[in-house]
């Protein structure tokens, strides 16, 4: 009964009513209000998560009642902890385990109950044969050999740095990274139309260009072309190096610094490895020492030697079991609706916009998903779905989401190509609320990441779907969340600012990218030129924080009842697209209108109908035929004539037919029953 935490408030809210706003009250400002009563780690399982806990969440001190995702946990250190329990307990501890049991003393609980099992080290293989490439690495290059030399697949970066930069030790780390890392001086082969890997010389250095725009007029504008065309750049495969560099001087203590990689020897995980491993190696060769960094016992080809060994036989079914069943029948096609009709080959052209959720949100969007045990990556996952579901009509949609896949501990200092993706496929059927839909999200991915060995390639080969050029297989958007480890350059007498990097391309029609930091998140939507316009993805983006802000105000409610036009939107829907009324003869009647009409243009086509037409002079002349049938029947003004036919072109032809005659014609719906006709 004795509150964990006390927050002050000048006043309690209200509602309209003037009763309490239980909503509107704010959580404590720390994460870890709610640790109960310290209570030490028991036994052995129990104080070697806690040691674990301590170093990936940076907490001192661990309790036994202490949660993992209150003290800031999310699913990529989730990953790390799962790695770690199995190299030191020798147990494979299943991702959804620790959603389940997110108490040390629980998981600890439940861990003891695993059976023991000693994972297959990673081991080194002989360099004098053909090295094999990873699954990622093989599709990359089969996407090559498809498009020729292309930069769709090229990671820019650029900082600025301000300062006295010794060149001579920044050339120097430069060559060591590229010496250290066997992934950054792969070359792709084909040998007998198979590819291979080969190894560039460890003592050729890392391709560094330098330029100096000290006493350049126009600095700026050469920055600026000298940016946009290292990013844009194509990398040749076989020949490499798939990473080069270039160092623009622009003052005497002032430099530009231009990194690109290749994609198949890289990922966003890699970034921070190489960022650390530059810092270290900097600050040493400045200093004239060596850098004291561990050796590395393998390198990225022992990975993708040990993944094809590893990923086989029971393993294998059971992963590709999930995905045949989790994507039977997946709907091949998120139909957006676009600004222009899909090309007839993918093209990767595109913009960006930014999307950033302020403070108060986020914030509410964290507790969102602590009450449901859910992460934030789940949560935002949930809102992006529903939105994509109004905007397509469709309620079953797969959106792709990359996954580190960096699930063992040996692997995690390595620069390369691990990256996996994942297809999550969530069901809006039903009408589900917030709460509901989280949940089913937070299940999705759970499972997917717990099958996350099978690369993306091998599952787009087992499920099948239809292949086109004008499309990207199983999704067309694509959902990251940036939890990768995301250090500063930290050099020596040097303040370093990252600077934006304008690289238009696109791999998906959308992409939304996003971040935690600072107390917000940030991050934007990429989208294809070729298929939107900026306006279309500024209300997209309207949307999303729309529904965002209605999931915080209440999870009760079916998320596919939540308002997402603004004010003006639906004004402009409604009202102003609605005003269609125009004078005419209001004292003529239909049928006269229209013979005006055909006499005016007795060519134009009137009705379509599958493969029919009928233009206005022939469909004047078939109901007049029709309309003297009727009079000689004995049709006169105001009788009723029932019309009981299917939808067609006669339907209309029996209409115009009625009302020349002078009758009112009466819709019989020729599925109705007998007797009620």
């Amino acid at each position: 009964m004795v509150p964990a935490a006390y927050v002050r408030l000048e006043a309690l809210p209200l509602t309209p009513n003037g009763k309490l706003d239980r909503q509107a009250l704010p959580a404590p400002e720390d994460a870890a209000y709610v640790r109960r009563a310290f209570e030490p780690p028991e036994g052995e399982i129990e104080r070697t998560i806690a040691r674990l806990w301590c170093d990936l969440l940076g907490v001192e001190k661990i309790g036994r009642r202490d949660h993992f995702f209150e003290l800031g946990g999310h699913s990529l250190l989730a990953v790390h902890l799962l790695s770690r329990l199995q190299a030191e307990l020798a147990v494979s501890v299943p991702l959804a385990a620790l959603f389940t049991h997110p108490t040390l003393a629980e998981l600890a609980s439940a861990i003891g109950h695993l059976e023991r099992e000693a994972l297959a080290p990673i081991v080194p293989v002989p360099r004098d044969e053909p090295l094999s490439l990873s699954f990622g690495q093989e599709r990359l290059w089969f996407l090559a050999q498809l498009d020729g030399l292309t930069n769709v697949y090229n990671m820019p970066t650029a900082r600025r740095l301000r300062g006295p930069l010794d060149v001579a030790a920044w050339r120097r780390s430069l060559d060591a990274l590229f010496a250290r890392h066997e992934a950054l001086r792969s070359v792709f082969v084909a040998r007998d139309g198979r590819p291979e890997v080969r190894l560039l010389d460890a003592d050729s250095g890392l391709p560094l260009t330098v330029h100096d725009l000290r006493n350049a007029p126009d600095a700026p504008a050469q920055l600026a072309v000298l940016q946009a065309e290292e990013a844009a750049t194509p990398f040749d495969l076989t020949h490499g190096p798939l990473i080069r560099a270039r160092l623009i001087r622009l003052g005497e203590e002032e430099h530009v610094f231009l990194l690109t990689m290749h994609h198949i020897v890289s990922d966003g995980w890699s970034m921070g490895v190489l960022t650390r491993e530059l810092n270290a190696l900097y600050a040493a060769f400045r200093e004239g020492r060596e850098a004291a960094l561990p050796p590395l016992t393998i390198q990225y080809p022992d990975y993708a030697v040990w993944q094809r060994q590893w990923l086989a036989g029971e393993r294998l079914t059971t992963q590709a079991d999930y995905w045949r069943r989790t994507l039977a029948e997946v709907p091949t096609l998120l139909e957006l609706p676009t600004d222009r009709p899909r090309p007839p080959r993918q093209d990767f052209s595109g913009a960006f916009l930014s999307v950033r959720l302020d403070a108060e949100l986020t914030g509410a969007l964290k507790r969102l998903a602590q009450r449901h045990g859910a992460t934030l990556f789940t949560t935002v996952l949930a809102a992006w779905a529903a939105v994509l579901a109004r905007l397509s009509g469709q309620q079953d949609l797969v959106i792709g989401s990359p996954t580190a896949n960096r699930g063992r501990r040996e692997i995690e200092d390595l620069i390369g190509f691990f990256v996996n993706t994942l297809a999550l496929r969530i069901d809006l059927s039903g009408e589900p609320s917030v709460a509901e839909l989280i949940a089913r999200a937070q299940r999705t991915a759970v499972a997917a990441q717990e099958h996350q060995d099978l690369p993306f390639e091998q599952v787009v080969e087992i499920v099948q779907p239809p292949r086109s050029l004008d499309r990207s297989p199983l999704f067309q958007v694509m959902f990251t969340w940036q939890n990768n480890e995301r250090l500063a350059v930290d050099l020596p007498e040097l303040q370093v600012q990252s600077v934006a990097v304008a690289f238009p391309q696109v791999k998906f029609d959308l992409e939304l990218t996003l971040a935690e930091g600072n107390g917000t998140i940030a991050g934007g939507l990429s989208y294809a030129t070729a298929l939107f316009d900026a306006a279309t993805i500024e209300r997209h983006r309207g949307y999303l924080v729309a529904l965002l802000r209605a999931m915080v105000a209440d999870d009760r409610q079916p998320v596919m009842r939540i308002e997402l036009l603004a004010p003006e939107e639906r004004a402009l829907l409604l009202t102003e697209w609605n005003r269609t009324e125009a004078p005419y003869p209001a004292q003529r009647c239909v049928h006269e209108l229209f013979e005006e009409q055909a006499a005016r243009a007795p060519e134009a086509i009137a009705l379509v109908y599958k493969e029919q037409t009928l233009s206005y002079g022939e469909l004047n002349a078939r109901a007049n035929r029709l309309a003297r049938h009727l009079i000689a029947l004995g049709v006169r003004p105001d009788d009723r004539v029932g019309l009981c036919v299917e939808r067609s072109l006669e339907m209309v032809v029996g209409l115009l037919a009625v009302l020349k005659a002078g009758g009112a014609y009466v819709p019989l719906d020729p599925a109705y029953p007998a007797e009620r006709l």
